[in-house]
């Protein structure tokens, strides 16, 4: 999952961009709410962790600048601001969701995916196509009942794909959705990206599983 982590500590944010990247979510940060309104406007982020006490523009402003339509991300505020006013404000404003600092970092990568499965309440946690299972809160996937070893990119695609079943994404897409915003990938390491994983897919058992439309992309069906 793609998220935006807004926070205006830097070693704060080093050290949540990296704890989160590490449970598997595809992290840009921004240090204050001015920077994070041009990463909002420049690509499509499923998830945004917000700090409200931002320099240029607080977390309110940047909470109202947010599209009302289906592209809006689902937010969780993060704040040292722990009075009741204060998430009130910030939930009318269009949080999802409020925690205060400090925190416990499990809390936090909990309440980021019971965030990200609201949007499609009947969609299961753990994904599944035939023997094979996905699963964000483990970050693992599994053939049967033998683990799959996949790398975090890897991983991303695979979700990717399987939450969008039937629609092909181009490289481009895939390289929005899976690599962060400073990353020096092309779209073409997305071609030996897939090809890796579905050397690994075949090894596993579960052969063609990723379909190549001419024009269009990569898919599941």
């Amino acid at each position: 999952m793609k998220l935006l982590l807004v926070e205006d500590s830097e070693r704060l944010r080093q050290t949540l961009r990296h704890g989160l990247a590490g449970a598997g979510f595809t992290v840009d940060a921004a240090g204050d709410g001015v920077e994070a309104c041009g990463f909002l406007a420049g690509y499509d982020y499923e998830l945004v962790v917000l700090d409200l006490m931002l320099p240029r523009l607080d977390g309110i402003g940047v909470l109202r600048s947010l599209p009302a339509g289906g592209r809006r991300p689902r937010v969780l505020v993060l704040s040292a601001r722990d009075q009741v006013p204060d998430r009130i404000e910030a939930l009318n404003a269009g949080a999802d969701d409020y925690l205060v600092k400090p925190f416990a970092f499990d809390e936090l990568v909990a309440r980021l995916h019971a965030l990200a499965r609201r949007p499609q309440q009947a969609q299961p946690t753990v994904l599944s196509h035939g023997t094979l299972s996905w699963d964000p809160r483990s970050h693992s996937v599994s053939v049967g009942d033998r683990p799959l070893a996949l790398t975090p990119r890897e991983f991303a695609v695979l979700g990717l794909l399987l939450r969008h079943r039937g629609r092909a994404f181009s490289r481009q897409e895939i390289l929005e959705r899976t690599a962060g915003s400073d990353s020096e990938a092309s779209d073409r390491s997305v071609e030996v990206l897939v090809f890796g994983l579905r050397r690994k897919l075949d090894a596993a058992g579960v052969p063609s599983l990723i379909e190549t439309r001419r024009g269009a992309g990569y898919l599941i069906p």
